[in-house]
């Protein structure tokens, strides 16, 4: 559960209200609960279906779980970024970029709307 409660914590935290609210006021205490409650999700299903009606029929189709912020673990992104030894499309154009640059030679003109040289090297 969340905060490191379980149900027998969550009961025993019941039955310590109880005795302390006493038999008396119970019933308007339970019944105040259930209201918050019941308003409570309502103000979720009304949030629910608000964003329904925004973003359309792709609501539906979106993956809620991979938007997770707490899947987002730095040292996970940084360890798995230095592990990943198969080339992205960028690097594969960097590196094409590069064997380009080569084989001009080095006293062409620099053309407008061209990439500039790259040297492997200097990086």
């Amino acid at each position: 559960m969340f905060f490191g409660l379980t149900i027998e914590k969550l009961m025993l935290i019941g039955v310590i209200a109880a005795v302390l609210v006493g038999p008396e006021r119970l019933p308007r205490y339970a019944e105040a609960l259930a209201k918050f409650t019941k308003r409570a999700k309502e103000t979720l299903q009304g949030a629910r279906t608000r964003m329904r009606d925004e973003m359309g029929p792709e609501f539906d189709d979106v993956d809620w779980k991979k938007l997770d912020p707490r899947q987002y673990d730095p040292r996970r992104i940084i360890r798995e970024a230095l592990l990943d030894d198969t080339p992205t499309a960028t690097m594969r154009a960097a590196g094409a970029a590069a064997l380009a640059a080569r084989e001009k030679p080095a006293s062409a003109p620099f053309v407008a709307g061209e990439r500039p040289p790259f040297d492997d090297e200097a990086t």
